[in-house]
């Protein structure tokens, strides 16, 4: 069996030329375990098969607890719907970019429903990209800064926004010519029940609106999709602890508050989200 740092440089053997440096904007060369450009600026593969191409440490609070209660929620079916309707939607064979792809879980999940074609995730959390590499699936896994990609230009079929930020610039610059953005958004009542037994004296945390992220996205792209997906999960017994952890509503939650639910916790949760597809004018 290839070690993970070995299985990297197979892929990048064949999938380089998907690369660019973040620091010049030039093609890199593959030597050894390391992409390096015309102007020697170098990234290494670290021992798990990862490139890290940020030029400086970043703290982020998706550490490894968070990211693994989320990827136990993904993995129990809780985004299933949503997940077969993107695969419905997108190049199962293309180019799939996974923007801020945390754990590696929906890509994990994707390639179970059919993606098939060469599968590239980043995220701006180490934590979040060395459990990715555990992931059993083909697929290059790097920490990157959303607002300067490491990526060629037109190197994408589609790119996956799956509640993570955007930066537009930078997609409509990765994308091909007939590529997509397939974003995922929170609607009204999404987690509505977490909401309320986490915050239920603070009205402002019950309501959510996407307003702004949808001009957004309508701005600067040709929606070609615009869909509503609302549905009611019934949780495992065996991961309803996992859903009070696996979110940022738990960040600022009193400590009784969250002893109270731990000991009462939910049982079916609303999954309510928008997706859009949209490609570059």
């Amino acid at each position: 069996m290839l070690k993970k740092i070995d299985f990297a440089r197979n892929f990048l053997e064949t999938h380089h030329e998907q690369f660019l440096c973040p620091v010049c904007k030039q093609s890199f060369q593959l030597e050894g375990y390391s992409l390096i450009c015309a102007q020697n600026h170098q990234f290494d593969l670290s021992k798990k098969g990862t490139i890290y191409f940020l030029s400086h440490s970043v703290q982020t609070e998706y550490n490894k607890k968070m990211l693994l209660h989320r990827g136990k929620m993904i993995q129990s079916g809780m985004y299933q719907p949503i997940l077969e309707t993107i695969v419905d939607r997108m190049d199962l064979a293309g180019n799939t970019l996974d923007v801020g792809c945390g754990e590696g879980s929906f890509l994990f999940e994707l390639s179970k429903l059919g993606l098939n074609g060469p599968k590239f995730g980043f995220d701006i959390s180490k934590d979040g990209i060395y459990l990715a590499s555990n992931q059993p699936i083909e697929a290059f896994w790097s920490v990157a800064d959303l607002t300067n990609l490491p990526f060629a230009n037109q190197s994408m079929e589609t790119i996956l926004n799956i509640f993570s930020p955007s930066h537009y610039q930078e997609f409509q610059r990765v994308l091909k010519k007939n590529g997509t953005v397939i974003k995922i958004i929170p609607e009204a009542h999404y987690l509505k029940e977490l909401r309320a037994a986490f915050y239920p004296e603070d009205d402002i945390k019950q309501v959510y609106s996407n307003d702004k992220v949808l001009a957004k996205f309508s701005k600067e792209l040709d929606v070609l999709v615009d869909e509503r997906i609302t549905f009611t999960f019934t949780i495992p017994k065996e991961n309803r602890l996992d859903l009070l952890e696996m979110s940022p509503l738990e960040w600022s939650v009193a400590k009784e508050v969250k002893e109270a639910v731990q000991k009462n916790p939910l049982t079916e949760i609303t999954i309510d989200v928008r997706m859009l597809k949209g490609k570059i004018r």
